[in-house]
Formats: structure tokens, C-alpha cells, sequence
């Protein structure tokens, strides 16, 4: 027989958000992200990248040429960042720079034969990470999981949209 609700009708009790407080969310998020980065990282040693080069490989063979601004704001980091990021893998022979057709006083990042060869094996390396990440799960597992992910996503979005400065700062401090 189940317990009765505060509303009187029995059942399974539903927990609610404040319930998960401690539950280690966030931890539980961040170390699967950095064991999926690391993942990928060791697959994409093939192909001679490093961690974060292959979302700007990959965003610039979606694009075409594209500033680092652009790159930097599309990938979410910051633009000094991104200014090293495409240095480095200039000097790897993966991007070219070239001064903007329409406004000389644009750079843009293009890809070079060697940096489009380099997109298939970024994909392949990212599957096989997903594969082993997934691991153990059915196909509806990683519907539900991704779905969940998007949502947490969506949230933690809206909540930076609406956090006014003063409280940025606030929970800055304390952490």
C-alpha cells in the first residue's frame, strides 16, 4: 500500500527539486564532461589535435571562413582564447588566415587541405567516444539522457540571461 500524499491520494511520492540538494548534480555533470573530454582527447590523438580544436575544425568546415570572434562566440570561450587556439593550429598547417573579402579589415579563419582532411577523423574519433560513453545504455537511455541534458542546459541559460550583476558577483564570492 503506498503512502498517502499531502493531498490525501495514495501513490509514489514525487521528489521535488529541493530534494536533489546535495545530491551532487553538478559534480555528477561536470566529471562526466571532463572524463568525455579526456576521452575524446586520447581519440583525437591520431590526428595530431589537441582538446578544443576539433569544435573549431568542425565549426569552420559547417561555416565555411569565419572570424575568431565569431568562432570564439560560437564555441562559448573567450576571444584570447580562440586568437591561440587558431595560432596554434595555423602553425599545425589545419587553418589558414585571410584578410576578409568584403572588409579588408576582417580576418578570417579558413581551413586548409589539411584541416578539411582532418574532419572525418574528428567525427570518427567523437562517434567512438559516444559509443563508449554510451556504453551499457539502451537507445531510450540516451534519448532521456540528452533530453535532460538540453533541459539542464536551457536552465542554466535562462538563469544567467536573467541574473542581475550584483548577484553574478554574489555567488562569485562565495564560491
Amino acid at each position: 500500500m503506498g503512502k498517502k500524499h499531502k493531498d490525501g491520494k495514495k501513490g509514489k511520492k514525487k521528489k521535488g527539486h529541493e530534494d536533489v540538494s546535495g545530491a551532487g548534480l553538478a559534480a555528477a555533470v561536470v566529471n562526466a564532461a571532463r572524463s568525455m573530454r579526456t576521452v575524446l582527447s586520447r581519440n583525437l590523438l591520431a590526428t595530431g589535435l589537441y582538446a578544443g580544436q576539433d569544435g573549431v575544425i568542425l565549426a569552420l568546415a559547417e561555416e565555411g571562413g569565419l572570424t575568431a570572434g565569431a568562432l570564439a562566440a560560437r564555441l562559448g570561450v573567450k576571444a584570447p582564447t580562440m586568437t591561440r587556439t587558431i595560432g596554434r593550429l595555423e602553425a599545425q598547417g589545419f587553418v589558414a588566415r585571410r584578410p576578409d573579402e568584403t572588409d579588408g579589415r576582417l580576418t578570417v579563419v579558413h581551413l586548409t587541405e589539411a584541416g578539411e582532411a582532418s574532419v572525418d577523423r574528428i567525427t570518427e574519433a567523437a562517434r567512438i567516444s559516444e559509443q563508449q560513453a554510451a556504453e551499457g545504455l539502451s537507445e531510450k537511455d540516451v534519448r532521456q539522457l540528452l533530453k535532460l541534458l538540453r533541459a539542464m542546459d536551457e536552465n542554466l541559460h535562462g538563469g544567467l540571461a536573467d541574473a542581475p550583476r550584483e548577484v553574478e558577483k554574489a555567488v562569485a564570492d562565495e564560491i
